[in-house]
């Protein structure tokens, strides 16, 4: 399940940023929803990123909640 969400994103994320590339070579601006899918990804990323870490955090002090 995990390379299957894994592998969504990526290609989510290389689609994003190749149509950003593309606009920005054409010296054009990007639809709305493209900007939209790019915020919607920098915003998963980064709570996932806090989640792990708060969760690594929370292990290491010796926390019992393992998976």
């Amino acid at each position: 399940m995990f390379e299957i969400a894994a592998f969504t994103y990526g290609v989510l994320a290389s689609f994003v940023l190749a149509s950003i590339s593309s606009n920005k070579r054409a010296n054009r601006e990007n639809p709305r929803i493209v900007t939209l899918f790019g915020w919607g990804l920098m915003a998963f990323s980064l709570t996932l990123s806090l989640l792990l870490s708060g969760w690594v955090m929370y292990s290491t002090i010796g926390g019992g909640f393992a998976l």
